[in-house]
């Protein structure tokens, strides 16, 4: 029976990698596993889901997916996840349910604010199987939150989505989050 994973971690957890080796590794075996994102992630151009560890693979957009006959496939994998709709997540449910395929979407479980993304939300409700992928604070700590960062210091405020990498965003644990330390040295 297919079954709906979510599996969440702060930014820079590693799971844009792993999506990719779960791909690799269906491949691996002969089979066939589609990874989706989200049409509005451009960070790694048209069609790629990109590791910040230099992985890549192409992908296609979970918009589309009325389109793909998902049967075609032994997985799906969706990369990105917390930018989903409820309806999206939704969609994802019935192929598990109803088509018998797994899916294993990745994505932040909450924004800077540290607040539930929609697509995170209804993921965490109605997944199958939630799991966390760690990642560490500067302190040695588990990091469960995604700091905004303008000009090097942590802000709270602002639109929920603005993309970016290691230059606008870091994973601090929620203490550092909390006093907006982003080292040892910061105020």
């Amino acid at each position: 029976m297919a079954k709906l994973y979510f599996r969440y971690g702060a930014m820079g957890s590693s799971k844009t990698a792993n999506a990719i080796m779960v791909q690799y590794n269906y491949q691996e075996r002969g089979q066939k596993a589609l990874i989706l994102k989200p049409r509005l992630d451009t960070r790694d151009g048209a069609r790629i889901v990109g590791s910040r560890c230099g992985l890549s693979a192409p992908c296609a957009y979970i918009e589309e997916l009325d389109q793909i006959n998902v049967r075609d496939y032994a997985c799906l994998i969706v990369d990105e996840a917390q930018f989903l709709t409820k309806a999206q997540v939704e969609q994802l449910v019935h192929i598990v349910d109803h088509d018998n395929v797994p899916v294993v979407a990745y994505g932040l479980r909450a924004d800077f604010k540290g607040n539930f993304f929609e697509g995170s939300k209804w993921l965490m409700a109605w997944a199958d199987s939630i799991e966390e992928v760690k990642t560490i604070c500067w302190c040695g700590r588990k990091a469960t939150f995604n700091a905004r960062l303008l000009n090097g210091k942590v802000i709270k405020t602002g639109e929920q989505v603005v993309l970016g990498g290691n230059e606008s965003y870091t994973s601090l644990c929620r203490l550092h989050w909390e006093l907006g330390q982003t080292g040892p040295d910061s105020d």
